[in-house]
């Protein structure tokens, strides 16, 4: 059975000076890791925006679980914000405890605290011996942890990933990493994850796009993108010989 559409994109343009995002046509769907790969400027963090609907586009749809969104219509019911949630490379923590920064999703849904799944949660992550301590005594793969607990909380069904694992250690990376794969095969969100390593996107990603100056050069499944990627400039950029 083929899974359900979360998000459709239709003839998409987002400007900005110098850069211009062109989508003809995407389709994300519910249970799948899609990563976006890409040298900076790309355009991974614009399209990125345009999903969690904090940008605007100048032109064509977007649509999320059949509603339809378009320029000068683009705001969501707050229902809906509510389902998505982004982790950013840099994790913007409350100036407070863990336990805070973790329930505080929870506390402005009005949604119960399951202290036991909580608990369950933190301790996957690792950070369950961390619950008391202030924030801003955390390191970075620690504070990072801490928001991926905090974004998964309230079972999102969009999640949105930034680069969170961006100059963390070998062993922080394989917490996160496995922390959102076992979370995908669980709830089957959908998940976007942008990421400059191809490696991992090989490791965690059901299907894999490649983006450069605003456009998609290729979006593959997996083991089609790695073993016979079909667009040569995908060939060069997993060889090593572009934006590297």
């Amino acid at each position: 059975m083929r899974p359900e559409i979360s998000f459709h994109i239709e003839n998409l343009r987002k400007s900005y000076p110098g850069f211009s995002l062109r989508i003809d046509k995407l389709s994300l769907y519910e249970g799948e890791i899609f990563c976006l790969l890409g040298p900076s400027g790309a355009g991974k963090t614009t399209l990125l925006r345009l999903l969690n609907f904090l940008e605007e586009p100048e032109e064509g749809k977007v649509f999320y679980r059949g509603q339809k969104f378009i320029p000068g219509n683009y705001q969501p019911s707050l229902d809906i914000m509510r389902e998505i949630t982004t982790v950013f490379q840099r994790p913007a923590l409350l100036k407070d405890n863990v336990w805070n920064n973790i329930v505080y999703p929870l506390k402005i849904r009005n949604a119960p605290i399951d202290k036991e799944r909580i608990l369950e949660l933190v301790k996957e992550l690792g950070i369950d011996n961390l619950l008391k301590q202030k924030s801003r005594t955390l390191s970075g793969g620690e504070a990072q942890r801490v928001a991926l607990a905090r974004a998964l909380v309230f079972k999102p069904k969009v999640i949105l990933l930034d680069e969170p694992t961006a100059n963390l250690d070998p062993q922080n990376i394989k917490i996160i990493e496995s922390m959102v794969t076992k979370y995908s095969s669980e709830w089957n969100p959908t998940v976007v994850w942008i990421t400059h390593n191809h490696f991992q996107a090989k490791r965690v990603g059901h299907r894999i796009c490649l983006m450069e100056d605003g456009d998609i050069l290729e979006v593959n499944k997996n083991e089609i993108f790695f073993n016979q990627p079909e667009h040569p400039k995908t060939k060069a950029f997993l060889s090593g010989e572009m934006f590297y």
